[in-house]
């Protein structure tokens, strides 16, 4: 009886092991499909964030060239008139310079700018006419964020730029500045640099960038900043044309705008009156301005001819009923004679 007892404890207790023998291997085989799971799911995420690219990546990717100027890293919206910049934020490609409006001829120009459907302005410290424009933005009936005001900080500013910005915000006084430039570079402009950073970190201003940098002055800049510049404004039109400077700019992501692009004060009338541009203003029934104007945006130039005559504002805005052949373009930059008409 004794023994039957035993033989009856010895097969439970083998039973029993069987039992845990098994559930152990389902616990394991559960284990390792729970893991090769999570590792399927890791690898898809992996998958999925390299997939995402940033917002600017991705939109510029889905952009078709047939609706748009594109040149390098940069696209230009003709439909909705804009690019969007590497901040994030969507910049129009034409607007108003305010160089030498001030005062109420400011303000009337930059109104009559704004009721006519340019939602680009650039100003600077140097313009002495902040407060002109930031008078017309808050006096419009346009909402501010459909508005990008460009301004700029001069080099005798960089010793204190922290002082300079909150100078610009007060004068201004539309609660934040669209982007800020260094007007051209200076003494100093690396730390100014770092202190618009610190104000875009803020909340102050939205963009950066910087005026009159070529390839030289950018090769030894950017290494030292850690926003890189959304746009860089400089000299051009037609007998300035930068062919070497604005494809390298473009490679980097960044936005080029053109200053003085109808030619500046004392050599509009030569440039306007250029038998090339003539010819081809003729054949599409465009004005000489039109064409300039057309010619930079076709070759990813953001345009912001100043005005304070109301029918040349108006003119300056009409420029996307009207495309540039490939011939017309070859003729117009052929007219480069790397003739500058300022000292930046």
């Amino acid at each position: 009886m004794k023994r039957l007892f035993n033989l009856m404890l010895i097969g439970l207790l083998m039973v029993t092991i069987a039992a845990c023998e098994k559930q152990a291997k389902t616990e394991s085989s559960a284990d390792k499909a729970a893991e090769q799971e999570r590792q399927t799911e890791d690898v898809e995420a992996a998958e999925q964030t390299e997939n995402n690219l940033p917002d600017w990546e991705e939109q510029q990717s889905q952009i078709q060239e047939d609706d748009n100027t594109v040149t390098g890293n940069i696209f230009f919206n003709f439909g909705t008139k804009t690019v969007l910049l590497n901040s994030g934020y969507e910049m129009p490609i034409y607007g108003i310079g305010t160089y030498s409006l001030t005062g109420d001829t400011c303000v009337e120009s930059v109104t009559t700018a704004l009721n006519k459907g340019v939602r680009l302005i650039d100003t600077a410290y140097m313009y002495h006419n902040e407060e002109s424009v930031g008078e017309a933005v808050r006096n419009s009936d346009i909402p501010r964020e459909e508005i990008f005001v460009i301004t700029k900080l001069y080099p005798n500013q960089f010793s204190d730029p922290e002082a300079a910005i909150e100078e610009s915000l007060a004068k201004l006084d539309i609660d934040y500045i669209d982007m800020m430039l260094l007007h051209h570079p200076g003494t100093g402009d690396v730390e100014a640099y770092h202190a618009m950073e610190k104000a875009v970190a803020d909340g102050k201003i939205r963009s950066l960038g910087l005026s009159n940098w070529y390839v030289k002055e950018l090769e030894e800049f950017l290494p030292q900043i850690n926003i890189m510049p959304a746009l860089v404004q400089n000299e051009i039109h037609p007998y300035y044309q930068e062919n070497d400077v604005i494809p390298y700019i473009h490679s980097l992501g960044i936005v080029v705008q053109g200053w003085y692009p109808l030619g500046g004060r004392g050599y509009t009338a030569e440039l306007l009156g250029d038998e090339v541009i003539s010819e081809i203003a003729a054949a599409h029934g465009k004005s000489s301005a039109q064409v300039i104007l057309r010619w930079n945006l076709q070759k990813g130039v953001v345009v912001i001819p100043g005005s304070s005559n109301p029918d040349h504002i108006q003119e300056n805005t009409e420029l996307f009923d009207f495309e540039l052949t490939e011939e017309e373009m070859a003729r117009i930059n052929d007219l480069d004679r790397g003739e500058k008409h300022d000292w930046y």
